[in-house]
């Protein structure tokens, strides 16, 4: 239609108005065909009858459509400055608290224009709201994640937050460590550990796809993955820099929706760096705990584990033992063959008392050729039986030189709780040691209790 002003309603009320008097005009003649005589309708007073009445028929109609068609343009234009006041407080930082489906949708109750104008402004406010949720999502994850640098720690949040965020009723995070996907966190998964072998873990962590698995309802599967029957499972790889460093499990007993999956897109990103940054800590944290010889646990890292070991022993009324024991001597083994061949003696004998130990128990270098093994739940009786195992395979190896054999032999001295009463770690090392030291008196190459 031909605009005559800048005000549609003004444009309205013209053309309405204008169409009522031209109808006030036409209809004398109509009633004419119609077979009413001429002298009674084409008269001034009839023509001017008419026209009144279309006069006024326009100015009601324009007075129905203010009512009808702009009270629902009055009420988009006010829900519009609402969500106009919530962006501008969204760009300094504040959040759409006032932009509540009460306070900003639209009832949609006819099905013309109107009603498509209603349903789209309210997908509008939604799709913002959707937005800002996320962005407030993805800040809060980033900031979680950046608060923690232990892996075990930052995997538990991480977890919490995923399975939050789609709403899934279990999940599992893996990490590769080491040229192996290890579980780092699990929520009522059953059988976790088993993950890393998934056919689907180990696809997505080749092809860096997402793998979605759609389970039919009516399908029940023995030892089932989850606690609860799953009807989807989603096996989502953490890349970083193009490289996959670990693997999101999430199951659900519905399928998950859109909304989750464009939500677990916008995290993964932050995920990785997180995942990243924690493995980088680890990695840092082992070195500074390693000794860089032997690759066992320095001293500074074994006797904090030793306190850890004596606490949790202490708490749990359980016994706990500890084997010092060194090479005999070692000194001339230095002086003749040379350092570098004393080093290598120093590897083999740690790989020899890593053999002989459980899994679970510590060995640490204590000091040049002085080791500590630390044997959590271990009595006396077991900690002699380990240091006579270790003996033996050390006195019955041999390192070589060139053509030549070094053979070494070692003492050890044991000490254990509760079979000695002892009121700190440093007491139990002290009682091994000073058996230690009965050992090398008494001949060596013989283990000693304390």
């Amino acid at each position: 239609m031909i605009r005559l002003t800048k005000k549609v309603f003004f444009d309205l009320a013209i053309w309405m108005i204008g169409l009522g008097l031209a109808m006030g005009v036409v209809f004398p003649f109509f009633m004419v065909l119609m077979g009413v005589p001429a002298q009674m309708v084409l008269t001034p007073w009839f023509f001017a009858a008419c026209m009144g009445a279309g006069f006024v028929v326009g100015t009601a109609n324009i007075g129905l459509a203010r009512g009808v068609v702009g009270k629902r343009l009055r009420l988009l234009a006010e829900r519009m400055r609402v969500v106009e006041g919530n962006l501008n407080h969204m760009a300094a930082g504040d959040g759409m608290e006032d932009c509540s489906p009460e306070d900003c949708y639209i009832a949609v109750d006819s099905s013309d224009e109107i009603g498509e104008s209603a349903q789209a402004f309210n997908n509008l406010v939604g799709a913002l709201a959707e937005a800002h949720q996320s962005e407030g999502a993805v800040s809060e994850f980033s900031r979680l994640l950046a608060s923690q640098m232990e892996l075990e720690a930052l995997t538990e949040q991480a977890l919490r937050q995923l399975m939050g965020h789609t709403r899934a009723s279990a999940g599992a995070l893996l990490v590769e460590t080491e040229g192996e996907l290890k579980m780092a966190a699990s929520h009522g998964l059953r059988g976790p550990a088993d993950l890393g072998q998934s056919d689907h873990v180990r696809a997505a962590m080749r092809t860096g796809q997402l793998q979605r698995v759609l389970l039919p309802p009516e399908l029940t599967v023995e030892g089932v993955l989850a606690d609860f029957k799953p009807r989807e499972v989603l096996v989502e790889p953490v890349m970083y820099k193009s490289v996959p460093i670990g693997v999101i499990v999430l199951a659900t007993g519905e399928a998950f929706d859109e909304k989750g999956l464009h939500r677990l897109e916008l995290l993964r990103p932050g995920l990785a760096l997180a995942l990243n940054n924690g493995l980088a800590h680890e990695r840092l944290q082992r070195l500074a705990a390693l000794d860089p010889l032997t690759g066992i646990y320095n001293r500074r890292f074994g006797l904090a584990r030793l306190q850890e070991e004596f606490g949790r022993a202490v708490r749990d009324s359980s016994p706990l033992g500890v084997v010092m024991f060194d090479l005999d001597h070692f000194k001339s083994v230095n002086d003749t063959y040379g350092h570098l061949v004393g080093d290598r003696v120093l590897v083999h004998m740690a790989k020899l008392a890593r053999s002989v130990m459980r899994e679970g128990d510590v060995l640490v270098r204590y000091g040049g050729e002085e080791f500590l093994a630390i044997l959590p739940a271990a009595s006396r009786e077991d900690c002699r039986a380990v240091g006579e195992r270790l003996r033996r395979l050390v006195q019955e190896s041999a390192v070589r030189d060139g053509e030549q054999e070094i053979r070494i032999t070692v003492s050890a001295g044991v000490a254990a709780t509760p079979e000695l009463t002892v009121d700190s770690p440093n007491d139990l090392v002290s009682q091994a040691d000073q058996a230690l030291y009965e050992a090398k008196d008494m001949g060596r190459n013989q283990v000693r209790i304390a």
